[in-house]
């Protein structure tokens, strides 16, 4: 059953004073990596319709803040980051993570005090370090806490954040998360399908499992020929509130506005027994690649067949014209679950999802199987095993990963923390 156009637009428009917006205001955002801002301490940024600018002092504090000064409206994008804040390089008025004024060089000279001073604060939003990425909350006070998912504790692996932009509304991407079906068509089905080649087709799914959980939806799938102990049956996937994929590795859809999606993929590699103890002092993050050199979209990974989909829905898809059938049950679920958390954030209540017990959030478990896969030290002939399986799914060098373009510096220290080359880079 389609939604109708006044839904749509409901669920999609995520700017100020909308209802979606409000709703994903009460949410933590990952905005960038930890590893961008030691490499410029000022980065622009536009999220949930907003442009802010986002920087990290030289004492090792963040800052989000509006993008212009509350003096003449000079760019901060220009700013200077100094220990305690950023100084607009118009006039150098100076400002505290907090938004408040900690200079104006010619005003106090010249009144001999700081009464002015402190009539001026710049808009700021919280912004906290976590797992290598740095979040963002712009909604009311008290702010609940970012969620400590298990594998941000994990030790001994080799993690890496991976960042791109995608074309179209946030919840076309989200609502990937939970539809198992596209697997079988879009990933497993691709390259035979596009080539022709229909012997070489995936194995059928013969049925789906969706339930909800502590954090939002999860699901199951079964192939023709396999029963539920099956791992893809036993491994739920996992879509958490509201734009979290998990649990193999996180897919984070971040709306920048109407139009457009940050995608933040935070991959973690258990390592070796022969390679402990490993640790990074950074998570390395780099941009994911979706085109060729003649700028044709790239399909040869997963993510690049996810991306080529989500935008070909159409900037913000058209659901009033939608025929959905039974593998659509999760998205249903999906749509009725962001429904009633418009109506308690309505109603001044909480969404659903959010973690606000310290206790509780000192370690997050979710519900899957393959836990034992990070936690306990594969031998390097068990995990060279699993990467050439992985290796079997499209011919191309780095297909280990979800998305093409990994620099070789980053490749290097992944080949060495997973026993591929001998000695590190």
């Amino acid at each position: 059953m389609a939604i109708s156009e006044a839904q749509n637009i409901r669920l999609t428009r995520v700017g100020p004073d909308t209802p979606m917006g409000d709703l994903l205001r009460r949410y933590w955002h990952p905005i960038a990596a930890e590893a961008e801002l030691l490499e410029n301490p000022i980065k622009p940024v536009r999220l949930l319709a907003e442009d802010l600018i986002l920087y990290r002092t030289s004492n090792g504090e963040y800052g989000l803040t509006e993008p212009h000064c509350p003096h003449r409206r000079a760019a901060f994008a220009n700013g200077y980051v100094e220990p305690d804040g950023i100084r607009c390089s118009y006039h150098g008025w100076k400002f505290a993570p907090d938004g408040t004024c900690i200079e104006q060089p010619y005003e106090e000279m010249a009144s001999g005090h700081t009464r002015f001073r402190a009539q001026i604060c710049a808009l700021t939003y919280r912004v906290e370090v976590k797992a290598g990425l740095v979040w963002a909350y712009l909604g009311p006070d008290p702010a609940p806490l970012i969620p400590t998912w298990e594998p941000f504790t994990f030790e001994h692996c080799f993690k890496q954040i991976v960042i791109h932009e995608v074309d179209c509304n946030w919840l076309q991407c989200q609502e990937n998360s939970i539809d198992p079906l596209h697997f079988e068509w879009l990933h497993g089905n691709w390259t035979p399908g596009q080539n022709g080649h229909r012997e070489a087709y995936s194995a059928t799914h013969v049925r789906l499992g969706f339930e909800p959980w502590q954090y939002g939806l999860c699901y199951r799938r079964l192939h023709e020929g396999d029963d539920e102990t099956s791992l893809n049956w036993r491994t739920q996937r996992l879509s958490m509130m509201p734009n979290l994929f998990a649990p193999l590795h996180f897919e984070w859809r971040v709306p920048i506005d109407d139009h457009r999606t940050l995608g933040i993929v935070w991959m973690f590699d258990r390592v070796p027994a022969e390679r402990e103890p490993f640790a990074q002092d950074v998570i390395p993050c780099w941009h994911g690649r979706f085109h060729d050199d003649a700028g044709r979209p790239l399909t040869t990974h997963v993510l690049h067949q996810d991306v080529l989909t989500w935008t070909g829905q159409g900037r913000i898809a058209d659901r009033t014209r939608e025929h959905l059938g039974r593998s659509d049950e999760g998205v249903v679920m999906f749509r009725k679950q962001l429904e009633a958390d418009l109506k308690a954030v309505a109603e001044g209540k909480d969404p659903s999802g959010l973690i606000r017990d310290p206790e509780q959030n000192k370690c997050i478990r979710y519900p899957h199987d393959m836990r034992d896969a990070y936690v306990k030290a594969p031998s390097i002939e068990a995990l060279h095993q699993r990467l050439h399986r992985m290796r079997q799914l499209t011919p191309v060098r780095d297909n280990v990963f979800l998305v093409a373009g990994q620099p070789d510096d980053i490749r290097q220290q992944w080949e060495y923390a997973v026993a591929l080359r001998d000695t590190p880079p």
